[in-house]
């Protein structure tokens, strides 16, 4: 899969034509990458992002539509699917990516606040769009697609992340025992887990001073393929687990060679 060349790497621009998809966190980073590709292989996309004025810009670029949501909340995930429906009459792929950390510490110092917002954007937003999505993909009688962006935290965890750690773990589990349980549906579970990327959030992963040339050196030095992971990297995995119908249970990591 090549994220300069995206479009041609599952042998066709429209294979994904016809079919809808939602992607959290879908305004910048990893999930301006996702929506990109997804768009570019035929989807129609719901971009769910709080980062209102940015997400109705990416949404604009990529003729998308846009919600602006807390995906921690039961009734964000209710009014996201409601906006679904009334706009597609259809949902096939829903891409969990959104997704937070707090900055680089020792585990002790974590505060209250800081692992509730990770557990709350991690986890708690996985649980809320299942519960929510689920029965109505179970009544649509077509499957379904659930991509969740995991990490490399989960197979392979650096110290001082503990509970992001964590977090990503509880992700990848999750994604599989849904993948197993919900399989008589035909709905698959599906988890990417990227190495660290030229995303906003690479920034927190650095700890208190940021990413600064010797932290950016110090992180790429521990992957082969000598490079940090781009969107279009995520978003080439995200299309080909969507378009892969005999996949389900895969915990993708796309980490050049991080955790081999």
């Amino acid at each position: 899969m090549s994220g300069s060349n995206g479009a041609q790497a599952n042998g066709s621009a429209g294979a994904l034509h016809g079919q809808v998809a939602i992607v959290t966190g879908g305004a910048q980073g990893f999930g301006e990458g996702i929506v990109k590709r997804l768009v570019a292989d035929g989807a129609k996309v719901l971009i769910v992002d709080m980062n209102a004025e940015l997400g109705k810009s990416k949404a604009a670029e990529f003729g998308c539509t846009f919600e602006s949501a807390d995906v921690s909340k039961r009734d964000s995930w209710e009014r996201i699917l409601a906006r679904v429906e009334q706009e597609y009459g259809r949902l096939d792929i829903i891409c969990n990516n959104a997704g937070w950390t707090y900055p680089a510490k020792d585990s002790l110092t974590v505060t209250d606040t800081e692992f509730d917002r990770v557990f709350d954007v991690n986890c708690r937003a996985f649980y809320h769009s299942t519960n929510v999505c689920v029965p109505y993909l179970q009544k649509q009688g077509s499957g379904g697609s659930f991509i969740t962006i995991s990490s490399t935290a989960a197979l392979r965890p650096r110290p001082n992340l503990t509970w992001y750690n964590a977090s990503k773990g509880w992700v990848s589990t999750a994604s599989k025992s849904l993948a197993l349980e919900l399989a008589k549906d035909k709905i698959r579970f599906n988890s990417v887990c990227p190495v660290a990327g030229n995303t906003p959030l690479v920034h927190s992963f650095a700890g208190k001073d940021g990413l600064t040339d010797e932290k950016r050196n110090m992180f790429v030095s521990t992957i082969p393929l000598g490079r940090l992971s781009e969107a279009s990297d995520i978003g080439d995995a995200v299309a080909f687990l969507a378009t892969q119908t005999f996949l389900t249970g895969v915990e993708l990591p796309v980490d050049g060679g991080r955790c081999v």
